[in-house]
C-alpha cells in the first residue's frame, strides 16, 4: 500500500511537471506580428496629404519621438529618399539622456525607392521614450494641404509618435535633435517593431 502511494505521488508530479512545461511552451510561442507605424502616424498626423521632395538641401539629423505601449523589440529600418546614399545612417536614441543607443548604415541604390534592412533585433521597454532619426540633406517633406499642425501624441499601433525635431549636422556628427516642429514631417524612414510579451 506505501508502494503504491508512493507511485501515485510520482505520478502526480510527473503529471504536473509536465503541465506546467506544456502552459510555458505555449507561452513562449505566441509570435506577433511586425508593426511599421509610419502610414498610421501619416494618416493621424494628417502629413499623408502633401509630398514634395528636397534634395541637397544642408544636411540635418531629423526624425520622430516615440514610445512603445508593449516591450518589443525592433527587426528591421525602413527608408525611402528622393536621392541616391550609399551611406545613410539611421539611429535609434534613449530621448531622456539624448545618448546612441544604435546607429546603422542603409545604401539607398535608387531615389524614391524604399530600402529595407534587417539588423539585430534591438530591444525597447513598454512606456520608455525614444527618439528614431536619419542623417541625410535629402528628404520628402510631408504636410497637410493646408499647413496646419498636428496634434501629438498620434497612436500608431503600438507605438505612440510624441512629436517629431530636426537639427543641423554634418555627415560625420551624431547630435540630438532639438528644433521640434508639428507642422511637417521630414522622411521617410521608419522600423518594423514586434511585440515580444
Amino acid at each position: 500500500m506505501k508502494t503504491l502511494k508512493n507511485i501515485f505521488a510520482i505520478l502526480l508530479v510527473a503529471i504536473s511537471v509536465v503541465s506546467c512545461s506544456s502552459d510555458d511552451d505555449k507561452q513562449e510561442s505566441v509570435k506577433y506580428a511586425e508593426e511599421n507605424p509610419l502610414d498610421a502616424y501619416m494618416a493621424g498626423s494628417g502629413f499623408s496629404q502633401k509630398a514634395v521632395d528636397v534634395k541637397n538641401s544642408g544636411i540635418y539629423e531629423y526624425g520622430f519621438s516615440f514610445k512603445p505601449k508593449v516591450n518589443g523589440k525592433i527587426n528591421s529600418l525602413i527608408v525611402k529618399i528622393p536621392d541616391v546614399n550609399t551611406a545613410l545612417r539611421i539611429t535609434l536614441w534613449d530621448a531622456a539622456t539624448k545618448t546612441v543607443i544604435k546607429s546603422e548604415t542603409i545604401s539607398v541604390p535608387t531615389a524614391n525607392v524604399t530600402v529595407e534592412k534587417v539588423i539585430a533585433a534591438i530591444q525597447l521597454t513598454k512606456d520608455k521614450e525614444y527618439f528614431f532619426t536619419v542623417n541625410s540633406d535629402d528628404w520628402i517633406n510631408r504636410t497637410k494641404t493646408d499647413g496646419s499642425a498636428a496634434t501629438y501624441p498620434i497612436v500608431a499601433g503600438n507605438i505612440t509618435i510624441t512629436g517629431y525635431a530636426y537639427i543641423s549636422s554634418t555627415a560625420s556628427e551624431t547630435i540630438f535633435p532639438t528644433n521640434a516642429r508639428n507642422t511637417y514631417y521630414a522622411g521617410d524612414m521608419t522600423f518594423k517593431f514586434q511585440q515580444t510579451e
